[in-house]
């Protein structure tokens, strides 16, 4: 059974009241409090030890328009699925306030936890709140069926990761001397890191791959992008990862390459690296949702009519609340700590 708390009704949910619930109506009260808790500062922890970790998440997006607007269709995908991996929500809360708006959850076609808002009308503003509390149990291997080897979707060029002759002379390059697998995939994320620079405001989310790679500047989504290309163009299938990491005020974007698993032929595992880091994606990254490239996982979108477009404001607050150290061999005992 999932320790998931489930989707609430929503009493008056279709009859337009100013408020939308999804998630539980019982979980809101593990987040009443949340703005006065005092979360670990994971900075100072000795990641090494710790054996389990319980992540807070709290997001808040509003939408200010200049002029009221109609027929309103928005998406969100910014609550983790049920599992994930290592990865399990323990339960949430989102709210769609200040207009008369009807939500529904879904599970799209690559798992991933969305969210679909529709209103009539929007005189100024709507806000979309959110609250996660997601459970880690370490860094454990992220087991798929072996089909996923060759699932086209992770194989084949898309828009945004097609390549160029750029992103060709540079795969064959990695793969000259026919490194596979694991060794292949590390190649690439390191590569991507040292190839390019962290350069906000250089690029947008319609840049391609090989725009990205020939200005060698960008953002997480960038790199993402330019290590599925070559990925892909090396026959490793690989899918881009929209989440969050400690440390960073926005949401965060890196690369599954999903590898045979050496001990059992029937398996794959999902490698996750970070080529904006240069390096393997550990207890402080939090995977919100995957999929081909960053038009699949984008964290908030929609359309709507009207006059002039909306403006977002977002802030969001990701942390420890509590961490579980592992078993001491000297000890043999095991510890918590809590914020």
């Amino acid at each position: 059974m999932s320790s998931d708390r489930p989707l609430d009704s929503a009493r008056g949910r279709d009859k337009g009241l100013p408020r939308r619930v999804l998630g539980s109506e019982a979980a809101r009260g593990l987040f009443v409090d949340e703005v006065k808790l005092t979360l670990l500062d994971h900075q100072s922890l000795d990641w090494g030890r710790i054996h389990r970790a319980v992540y807070l998440l709290h997001q808040h997006l509003r939408y200010q328009y200049p002029a009221p607007i109609s027929n309103l269709r928005h998406r969100l995908m910014i609550v983790p699925p049920e599992s994930y991996g290592d990865q399990q929500r323990v339960a949430y809360h989102v709210e769609v306030s200040d207009v008369p708006a009807f939500s529904t959850t879904r599970r799209d076609r690559f798992g991933n936890h969305l969210i679909e808002v529709r209103a009539r009308k929007v005189a100024h503003a709507i806000d979309f709140e959110s609250w996660v509390l997601v459970r880690r149990a370490g860094v454990q291997p992220h087991r798929l069926p072996s089909r996923a080897l060759s699932d086209p979707r992770f194989l084949d060029p898309r828009p945004l990761t097609h390549p160029d002759s750029i992103l060709l002379a540079t795969a064959r390059k990695l793969a000259a001397d026919g490194a596979t697998g694991v060794q292949l995939a590390h190649r690439i994320n390191d590569w991507v890191y040292a190839a390019m620079r962290y350069t906000p405001g250089t690029t947008d989310v319609s840049t391609s791959a090989g725009e990205a790679l020939t200005l060698g500047r960008g953002v997480c989504q960038d790199y993402a992008h330019i290590m599925l290309a070559l990925c892909r163009l090396c026959g490793l299938p690989a899918r881009y990862v929209s989440g969050h990491l400690l440390g960073e005020g926005g949401p965060h974007a890196w690369v599954e390459v999903l590898v045979p698993r050496p001990d059992s032929p029937r398996e794959a595992v999902a490698l996750p690296l970070d080529p904006t880091h240069g390096r393997e994606a550990d207890l402080n990254y939090l995977t919100i949702a995957v999929g081909r490239d960053y038009a699949d996982v984008t964290p908030t979108s929609g359309t709507f009519i009207g006059s002039s477009p909306g403006r977002l404001l977002a802030r969001k607050r990701l942390g420890l609340a509590t961490a579980e150290l592992a078993a001491e061999m000297a000890t043999g005992g095991e510890g918590t700590i809590s914020a």
